[in-house]
């Protein structure tokens, strides 16, 4: 019994990420110096999620016998994204607004990191580019830089055009499929080294911010954390209860993937496991190709419930008392920039920096005060987008009539 738990990768990684904050608190510039364990990980993650999303959605599309359905389930996953992740943007907008954790602070007492390259980065960011990148003008570009929407993009092109060539489509489908196999394999053996990149990323983390920074900001971080508990629980809770299913089940299904996110700070780094494990819950292949992927840039559920609580809070730390319609003109702004910067490294900094900039009544510069404490924040937002697209998946599988609950018997009874 004990030699199975040791081999459980879920105790394995809350051994390695409890091991990593002590050795964060004990050794600091030891633990700074571990950062390239955590990266060489994550990307030994991402070296495998563009060609495994570009090989599930062609799967997908080509196993459709009707490719109207491409365009139902597309629209579908798009119009819940847009509802959910605009609710979570007015959760967040409530609770900040309740709970005032920017009130009385003192700016002078608050380290204040450099965040030059992110207000570059969020000045240059417009929605006209964003859609304009979807487009890749070099495929093999889009596929070694890692951008998801252009590889969604051309996989979606690809998977039409094998479909509508009939015959001679089938034997190349086939072949893909084999690859896909062999891909996963990849991820399963990427996948033993989670424990030792959730150690450096977390000891790193730690050990570069150190825990005292959390103290002045700690309402904050304590008022987002709790926000996004409320929002997984109460309302995708009520979401999954809708259409059939229980959200903690679920949570414990894919609890190996929390923890990881959790270790990392990266949802990108449950996306290859994620994509696998919805399957064998009882989701379509084609709606988990379509879904996922496409959420990861639309869906950010965590995201957005952090932009619209920062936002408010510098507003407040700045003594700035913005009326209702402000912050309505506020959430109209972050519905659209949270989607533009979807990708990009840093992408909760400039999204803030750009919205900011747009509103012109909350001091941009007030994003500096967040740099210490962003990256014990940003566990929540990804734990809380990577749960969001799941729950997005088993919703657009549901409508569809595309979702077997005997599989998702077989996986409940063997967690």
């Amino acid at each position: 019994m004990l030699k199975k738990i040791v081999r459980n990768l879920t105790f394995q990684v809350i051994v390695a990420v409890t091991l990593g904050v002590l050795l964060g608190v004990v050794a600091p510039d030891f633990a700074k110096s571990l950062k390239p364990i955590g990266d060489t990980f994550i990307n030994l993650v991402k070296m495998v999620i563009t060609p495994i999303i570009f090989l599930t959605i062609v799967h997908g599309i080509a196993s459709m016998a009707d490719l109207s359905k491409l365009g139902r389930v597309g629209g579908k996953a798009l119009l819940y994204f847009e509802i959910v992740s605009t609710f979570a943007l007015g959760i967040g907008l409530v609770v900040v607004n309740l709970t005032k954790p920017g009130k009385g602070l003192d700016i002078s007492a608050l380290a204040k990191g450099d965040v030059s390259k992110y207000l570059a980065a969020g000045e240059k960011q417009s929605m006209l580019e964003f859609f304009l990148h979807i487009v890749p003008s070099n495929v093999v570009a889009a596929f070694a830089s890692g951008d998801l929407l252009p590889v969604v993009f051309f996989a979606v092109l690809f998977g039409v055009a094998l479909t509508a060539v009939g015959d001679a489509g089938r034997d190349i489908a086939d072949l893909l499929v084999r690859f896909q196999a062999v891909f996963f394999r990849i991820v399963a053996m990427v996948m033993v080294l989670a424990p030792v990149g959730a150690f450096g990323a977390m000891a790193y983390t730690v050990g570069t911010f150190g825990l005292k920074t959390l103290l002045p900001l700690g309402r904050l971080m304590l008022d987002v954390y709790v926000t996004m508990a409320l929002f997984i629980f109460i309302v995708l809770g009520s979401i999954c209860r809708a259409y059939g299913f229980r959200i903690w089940p679920f949570l414990r299904y894919i609890k190996e993937e929390i923890l990881l996110v959790l270790g990392t700070s990266s949802s990108e780094a449950a996306l290859p496991r994620m994509l696998e494990k919805l399957e064998r819950y009882g989701c379509a292949k084609p709606v988990v190709g379509l879904v996922i992927p496409t959420g990861y840039s639309f869906n950010l559920d965590g995201t957005s419930i952090y932009l619209s609580m920062a936002a408010i809070f510098i507003a407040q730390v700045y003594g700035i008392d913005l009326p209702i319609g402000e912050q309505l003109t506020l959430l109209g702004i972050l519905m659209l920039t949270s989607k533009g910067a979807a990708g990009v490294t840093g992408s909760g900094f400039i999204v803030l920096a750009s919205t900011l900039a747009a509103t012109r009544t909350v001091p941009v510069e007030g994003v500096a005060l967040l740099l210490g404490v962003d990256r014990f924040m940003s566990e929540a937002r990804a734990i809380t987008n990577l749960i969001g697209n799941g729950v997005a998946t088993l919703v657009v599988s549901r409508s569809e009539n595309a979702f077997d609950d005997e599989k998702r018997a077989i996986a409940e009874a063997g967690m």
